[in-house]
């Protein structure tokens, strides 16, 4: 196994960290590449090569996006990162500040840690039983 890009000696590393690695590696290789080919469509005159590289450099982007998915999934933290942060509007730095300290940044409506629902998974807008 090549242990290009670690840290530490590979065998102190378990499986899960490994395989972590992996996609990180693969992310950062898929977004080298949609740059690469974001340079090549726009420095080329040619209409019809810029069409192929573009539509390259676009599946660059869904494979990025897939191997983020499994990592989100095999890491608590990145997954709660990403659940503040992505899909939303407004300041990033105000959503910040208000998912690490708490503070009012116009993020009305959030209830849990990051802006989402609460642990429990509710939207922490009370019972509708009437109880």
């Amino acid at each position: 196994m090549s242990s290009e890009g670690y840290h530490e000696p590979v065998e102190l590393l378990d499986e899960d960290v490994r395989d972590r690695h992996r996609a990180i590696v693969s992310i950062m290789e898929e977004l080298e590449a949609v740059d690469w080919y974001d340079q090549r469509v726009r420095a080329t005159s040619d209409e019809s090569l810029a069409a192929v590289l573009g539509h390259n450099r676009d599946e660059e982007k869904e494979h990025a996006a897939m191997t983020l998915e499994w990592l989100r999934r095999h890491d608590p933290v990145l997954d709660r990162h990403l659940r503040t942060y992505l899909f939303t509007e407004g300041s990033i730095t105000e959503r910040e500040q208000q998912a690490e300290h708490g503070e009012s940044g116009g993020q009305a409506g959030s209830t849990g840690p990051g802006g989402g629902p609460s642990p429990d998974g509710s939207l922490g807008i009370g019972s509708l039983k009437g109880e």
